[in-house]
């Protein structure tokens, strides 16, 4: 019995100095640990329960990896290699490994919380401001590193190439947008009655929406969400697109089409920024130029619906003569789809996680960037590799909470919480005119005008300029008819191109006059029935006891003339149209502007292959000169055929151009200003090209030579301020 007592005694002492002896190494490399870790981030210490009694509360701190970013589960068994356990691994032998599908909790990163230290309130650890913004910024430096280091054990593959089409899809909404106005004026001009002011401001107001829309969206996005703010403003977009295509009068329309432009401008500064956010750097430049073919997509995707679509007007009903639903409404309709699809689409995608982790939450940014490494994994092949990060850098936040009282009443709550969103907004955009951003604002903000008021300008002039050489081609083939006297002949077919100088005693029936001008005629006992009229007019006639019945020819196509005993009855109701086009001249403006979109595929392609590898300066630079050159051979245009070729020669030139610009302006601001720079950038962009397109279009008929100077000289001004800016290539998202 004593024996026994002895070998356990011996037993108990032995496992006792052993004990001791792991506590003692355990001290050991603690203290190691700090003398090699002393300027690890104070965040990712881990705390090991067996001997916090004995440590006096003390952390064990994670052991850096190779790369030095500290942040991975593996590196943190490190010390564990002579039987100690952290509370993570309770239960399990040394051997055991962590598998996939088991439960491991969500890490915890108490980086930007404001904690009570030693009883003491928050509210009495208030810091200076500048003190507070100077940690704020390392934060952001230290997140900026790690980001990239976690993109690139997430890979780029499945999740990437999934949202990628999702928000192709909003980008294509956008590029649809610019085209729906254009496409419908011929047809829209004539159930409105419109006038040429009145079309005009058609076609800007679109521009004036995606102003104001790209303003306010890009906005928020900072602050509420990329993902939420994109939905509500795709959402916008798609209500008041559908409400466009049934609304009749042309101030209806009118409002319409411009909330729907305030929608569809929130896409681009959203899409571009939110889908930077899962790319490492060496794939940023590349697949968000691959991301700018569906903006080209949008366009051949408009143009082939009008195609198909607004030609064919049997497409129609009509209830009375107050309601009618013609093709063109069709067609409006129909570009509603890629919004309604980019709203579905996006539903089922998670927030940027880089706006999670600026805004101080750990949890679900750790919870998304474990979903888009799983992802990518399981599609590749590696279903068994975990995501190895365990706690993630995040940014302070400020205190914004606002006491509102328990009696406050709902709308002042939300007055109140609009106010403080608003002002949160307001500051974020002051921001980048604060003196670290405000030359790079300035410079983005003359080749973001440059670059739009010479794009925008030509790309709807030539359009302008080839209706304009189709007019003068039309009129050359005019006939005009000089003191001819026709009598007792009944006229019931076209009239068409003509300018009689004539006697007439005899009946029009049935008939249907385009681009007639009557000049110094006589009409005598004649008879007008069922007359349809475009461009017509009567200059200088006299009328003698003549009858129109049923007709659109009302008083105002009468030009200096006069009437003797003329009675017109049962006017048609309709408008004066003051052009005339036919379904050829249609089908051109589809086929132009078709071809016009195709034609930016080569530099889509081109900028894509080379951005990353020749630098986004280089780039942009390089395609505005070449676009400016080209811009001299416009002289030339003097076909509907060279106009053309010319159109799809500066689009497939000046598109690489945008390419390096959407990825420059999304690489040089941080993330928590990305949107709201991006978003003012774009509004200048559309205020750009209202200017551009009114400048622009005043010179057709008139002279080439200003156009081509105005759009030489901005593109030359642009591509010399680009050599300005810092280049980004090869620098993490900041």
């Amino acid at each position: 019995m004593d024996d026994g007592y002895g070998r356990d005694g011996r037993q108990d002492f032995i496992r006792g100095a052993k004990d001791i002896a792991k506590v003692v190494k355990k001290q050991a490399g603690k203290k190691v640990g700090r003398s090699v870790d002393k300027m690890a981030d104070e965040y990712t210490k881990r705390s090991y329960k067996r001997f916090e009694e004995e440590d006096d509360d003390d952390d064990y701190p994670v052991q850096q990896s190779q790369d030095g970013d500290g942040y991975y589960r593996n590196d943190s068994r490190a010390n564990d290699d002579e039987g100690g356990h952290s509370d993570s691994t309770e239960g399990h032998d040394e051997d055991d490994e962590i598998y996939e599908g088991e439960y491991q909790g969500i890490p915890r990163a108490e980086s930007g919380k404001t904690v009570p230290v030693d009883g003491i309130a928050p509210q009495a650890q208030i810091r200076d401001l500048a003190q507070f913004e100077a940690e704020r910024r390392k934060d952001q430096e230290e997140l900026a590193q790690q980001y990239e280091t976690i993109l690139q054990e997430c890979g780029h593959g499945k999740f990437q190439w999934t949202l990628y089409f999702v928000l192709g899809l909003a980008l294509m909404a956008d590029g649809v947008e610019i085209f729906v106005v254009g496409f419908v004026l011929p047809s829209a001009e004539k159930d409105m009655c419109l006038s040429e002011e009145s079309k005009g401001m058609l076609g800007l107001i679109v521009y004036l929406g995606m102003m104001v829309g790209a303003f306010l969206w890009g906005g928020l996005a900072d602050r509420i969400g990329r993902r939420q703010t994109l939905l509500i403003s795709l959402s916008i977009n798609s209500v008041f697109a559908f409400f466009s295509s049934f609304v009749q009068g042309y101030s209806s329309f009118l409002l319409c089409r411009l909330l729907s432009g305030v929608g569809i401008g929130g896409s681009i500064p959203i899409v571009f920024s939110y889908y930077s956010e899962f790319l490492a750097q060496e794939k940023r430049g590349e697949h968000l130029s691959w991301l700018c073919m569906f903006w080209m997509i949008g366009g051949i995707y408009a143009s082939a619906m009008a195609w198909a679509i607004i030609p064919h007007y049997g497409w129609s009903f009509q209830m009375g003569s107050a309601y009618q639903f013609h093709s063109w409404r069709v067609f409006v309709l129909v570009c509603a789809f890629p919004s309604v699809a980019a709203i579905s689409a996006l539903t089922t995608m998670p927030e940027s996680p880089r706006f999670f982790l600026e805004n101080g939450k750990h949890d679900e940014a750790w919870m998304i960037l474990k979903q888009v490494h799983d992802t990518n994994m399981r599609a590749k092949g590696y279903p068994e590799r975990v995501f190895s990060v365990t706690t993630i850098k995040t940014v302070k936040q400020m205190d914004e909470l606002v006491d509102m009282g328990e009696g406050t009443a709902w709308h002042q709550r939300w007055r109140m919480k609009l106010a403080d969103l608003f002002n949160q907004v307001w500051s974020n955009f002051l921001a980048i005119f604060s003196p670290e951003y405000r030359r790079t604002t300035l410079m983005m903000m003359a080749v973001w005008f440059s670059m739009s008021f010479s794009y925008y300008g030509l790309t709807v002039w030539f359009p302008d300029m080839i209706k304009y050489l189709q007019k003068q081609e039309y009129s050359s083939r005019t006939k005009v008819f000089i003191k001819e006297k026709v009598e007792h002949v009944t006229f019931n077919f076209t009239l068409e191109n003509q300018v009689p100088l004539s006697l007439f005693l005899h009946q029009f029936m049935n008939l249907k006059m385009k681009s007639m001008v009557f000049e110094d005629s006589l009409f005598e006992e004649c008879y007008f029935e069922d007359i349809t009229s475009s461009n017509t007019f009567f200059k200088n006639c006299t009328f003698i006891a003549t009858l129109f019945y049923n007709t659109d020819l009302f008083k105002y196509r009468l030009i200096n003339s006069k009437l003797v005993n003329s009675t017109f009855l049962h006017n048609k109701e309709g408008c004066m149209l003051s052009d005339f086009s036919d379904e050829n001249s249609a089908y051109m403006i589809y086929f132009v502007s078709f071809l016009g979109t195709l034609a930016v595929l080569p530099g889509n392609i081109v900028s894509a292959l080379l951005m990353d590898k020749i630098g986004r300066l280089r780039m942009l630079a390089g395609s505005s000169v070449i676009s400016c050159v080209s811009c001299f051979f416009l002289s030339f245009g003097n076909s509907e055929s060279a106009m053309i070729a010319l159109l799809c020669l500066f689009g497939g030139i000046s598109i690489a151009s945008w390419n390096a610009l959407d990825v420059l302006t999304v690489e040089l601001y941080p993330s928590d200003k990305r949107c709201t720079a991006f978003g003012f950038l774009n509004a200048l962009c559309k205020l750009a090209a209202v200017l551009g397109i009114s400048i622009f279009t005043s010179f057709v008929g008139i002279t080439k030579a200003v156009p081509i100077l105005f759009a030489s000289g901005a593109l030359a001004a642009g591509s010399f301020l680009a050599f300005k800016l810092p280049e980004t290539r090869g620098q993490v998202l900041q």
